[in-house]
């Protein structure tokens, strides 16, 4: 089954179907016109695979993003770590989400609460196969996001189980309520066009879980002193991989069309302009605040402005878009403030940028909606479908965490957390020429 997205009040049209018109219009003999619309359908299938595509090879590049943004908030021991599990999101997401993710998600769904068919999914058509890999690039984004929050302490391969269960299983089955057209939030309207919380709030709290059993990195909350900021080790690298993100964005949203229709070019706009608006706001409230005009705000505003627009995307006037990235900000700036409060750490940012803008978005698509703002049914929709994301995602990621914790053991041990990551789980080391580690004096310890 392909996947089913919310539908857009402007869909668009087929790149195609305007130069059917007028041919078909000069065809007098049945016939050739029947020959000729099915030679322009192939045309249109043809060119939804090759925007589909080139969507998911944008999505993909995202990862490189996160790559260059997460290892670039953290220190230069834990750089390698860092990459290692971006990598491995990747990789290991690809397989599980092939084998089970994707039948959950989008197979068959007579319950209204997940798929049971096209699981090792084999046979299809050109469309499907091009479905499958466009959704596979998101199930990787959505367990990614844990990986920056948790960075820095957590076991590799206890972040091996996680990337496994994300993709398997969490990530799918609210997949399956919202984009499968058999699922009990989509019979409702629930309006998340490319993933505000299918995809971002989903890996937030999921992330919120996981630092909440991990603890804090050591020496980030001193006892009876003021929490202690740990700088990551490259900022250009975090700009950098905030530019990527951006870029990548273009296919999340626009991809999500699952078609080449004109309606990519609103999309797209919509998703600018609230990036846009998100880094001016996250300047705007660092005045208001009376903080630095940080760098790394700065990114994080503009990736939370491109997490709340990712469900409204194709519902929303460009105006609407503006604010609902400005506001997000706000969510960037306070939600790290809030975090910080209770004491947990999250290295990069990620829950407030994906977890609370993504919550924030998703309301903002029903308070927005193209055509039918404000509507107060919709927008209790909206909410049901966040709760129903939390109730979902958090608990069942706390137990995961609990279970890892208690059996394999979450955390590295404070001596390889000092030692740093790099050199105690991989042996390496990403800047030895920085470091007082040698790899001469021995290997490190089976952890």
């Amino acid at each position: 089954m392909l996947f089913m997205k919310g539908a857009s009040p402007r869909p668009g049209r087929p790149l195609s179907r305007a130069f059917a018109a007028v041919l078909l219009g000069v065809c007098s003999a049945p016939a050739l016109a029947q020959d000729l619309a099915a030679d322009i359908n192939t045309l249109r299938i043809d060119a939804d695979v090759v925007w589909l595509s080139v969507a998911s090879a944008l999505v993909f590049f995202m990862q490189a993003g996160f790559a260059l943004l997460e290892s670039g908030m953290s220190r230069t021991k834990n750089a390698v770590n860092v990459l290692m599990k971006n990598y491995m999101d990747l990789c290991i997401g690809t397989l599980v989400f092939w084998a089970f993710g994707y039948g959950i998600m989008f197979g068959e769904n007579s319950s209204g609460w997940f798929g049971h068919s096209d699981f090792l999914l084999s046979g299809a058509d050109d469309l499907e196969y091009t479905a499958l890999l466009f959704q596979t690039m998101f199930a990787a984004t959505a367990v990614t996001i844990a990986s920056g929050a948790m960075a820095e302490r957590t076991r590799f391969s206890a972040y091996i189980v996680l990337s496994v269960v994300v993709t398997g299983l969490i990530y799918p089955v609210y997949g399956s309520w919202v984009w499968n057209g058999g699922g009990w939030l989509a019979e409702r309207g629930f309006v998340d066009f490319a993933g505000s919380t299918v995809v971002h709030s989903i890996g937030g709290w999921c992330a919120l879980a996981g630092i909440i059993v991990l603890g804090p990195r050591l020496g980030r909350f001193p006892p009876g002193k003021k929490p202690h900021g740990i700088v990551g080790h490259h900022l250009p690298q975090v700009a950098l991989g905030g530019f990527i993100l951006w870029l990548g964005w273009f296919g999340f949203n626009g991809g999500s069309t699952a078609a080449a229709t004109t309606a990519i070019g609103a999309i797209n706009l919509n998703t600018h302009l609230a990036a846009a608006a998100g880094m001016t706001g996250a300047l705007a409230f660092s005045v208001l605040c009376r903080i630095p005009l940080l760098l790394t705000n700065a990114v994080n505003g503009a990736l939370g402005g491109l997490v709340a627009i990712t469900a409204g995307c194709a519902t929303m006037a460009p105006e609407y878009a503006v604010l609902t990235g400005f506001i997000a900000a706000a969510f960037v700036i306070g939600g790290s403030a809030l975090l910080a409060w209770f004491g947990l750490d999250d290295v990069v940012g990620a829950i407030p940028v994906h977890g609370f803008c993504g919550a924030w978005g998703t309301l903002a698509a029903g308070l927005f909606y193209l055509g039918d703002p404000f509507n107060l049914e919709r927008i209790g929709v909206q909410l049901l479908g966040i709760g129903a994301g939390i109730l979902w995602a958090f608990p069942v990621a706390w137990l995961l965490f609990r279970v890892i914790d208690l059996s394999m053991g979450l955390r590295v041990p404070q001596r390889y957390e000092m030692q740093g990551l790099d050199y105690a789980e991989h042996y390496e080391i990403a800047y030895p020429e920085f470091s007082e580690i040698r790899l001469h004096r021995g290997k490190p310890g089976v952890n």
